[in-house]
């Protein structure tokens, strides 16, 4: 009985756990997206083609075990189909996400809570963070939707809860959707800490948790800016002629002493 060498063996074994790791994983993710809860996941990941690229690989597999049961030699064109299948389905895969820029949910949801932040700073005013929902909504509303799929369909849009009387963000927030901002504001309005219901960075489904990195909830501070105030000159400074630390200098520059009138010198 004739067989092909090892190395065939292995190749065709190597490719057969590659296109298995890659294609599989993606036909899973894509028939979790539309079942789970909320899933990480900007759009419903394809799922026929890796389906496609799965069956033309059974497909290969089916040929070379036919090959190798029936002591096809080296020569045998079937044991070449497995490595082809996988360099033009990565061929197509790279052509496909040329294009695409790789922007995971959790990078835009992170993005959002910052975007969120620069948007409201602006409305504090004298010392007060603002509090009232019909003022924060139309901030909310500008934002899109947000980065998750609930069951397979993208999240509608943003929500927004006002908390008071809070002494710091938010840990935990059961109950609320996927894509809420929590706006909590301190004692006395001179702070806001502002969480967001998402998936915790790193995971792709679940349920809807407030997001956090590294197991550390992610919030963005707001709080009135203090005015810029004039720095004084570091000791040992130079301070230009004519200039007094602190004071203002006369319009069309420093001063120029008055050294009195001189005679002309007598030409010899």
């Amino acid at each position: 009985m004739t067989i092909p060498s090892r190395q065939t063996l292995l190749t065709n074994l190597l490719c057969l756990l590659v296109l298995c790791w890659l294609y599989g994983g993606d036909l899973l993710d894509a028939v979790r997206a539309r079942s789970a809860e909320v899933s990480a996941f900007l759009a419903p990941p394809p799922l026929v083609w890796p389906a496609v690229v799965l069956g033309v690989m059974l497909g290969a597999l089916g040929v070379g075990v036919w090959g190798l049961t029936h002591g096809r030699g080296e020569g045998f064109k079937g044991y070449r189909l497995l490595p082809i299948v996988l360099v033009t389905a990565l061929f197509f895969d790279l052509v496909l996400s040329e294009n695409q820029m790789p922007l995971r949910s959790e990078d835009v949801a992170f993005m959002s809570l910052g975007r969120f932040r620069e948007q409201v700073e602006p409305l504090v005013r004298q010392g007060r963070v603002p509090t009232s929902p019909e003022v924060l909504r139309p901030v909310v509303e500008e934002m899109g939707q947000p980065p998750y799929l609930v069951r397979g369909v993208r999240a509608a849009a943003w929500s927004l809860q006002v908390r008071q009387g809070c002494q710091g963000p938010v840990e935990q927030a059961p109950g609320l959707e996927v894509g809420t901002f929590i706006y909590c504001v301190a004692p006395g309005a001179d702070r806001a800490w502002v969480s967001l219901v998402a998936l915790p960075a790193g995971k792709r489904f679940g349920l809807p948790e407030v997001l956090s990195s590294e197991g550390h909830p992610s919030f963005a501070l707001i709080q009135p800016v203090p005015p810029e105030e004039e720095e004084p000159a570091p000791p040992g400074a130079q301070v230009p002629f004519g200039e007094v630390p602190g004071g203002r200098t006369p319009p069309g520059g420093p001063e120029t002493p008055d050294l009195g009138e001189r005679e002309p010198v007598p030409t010899p």
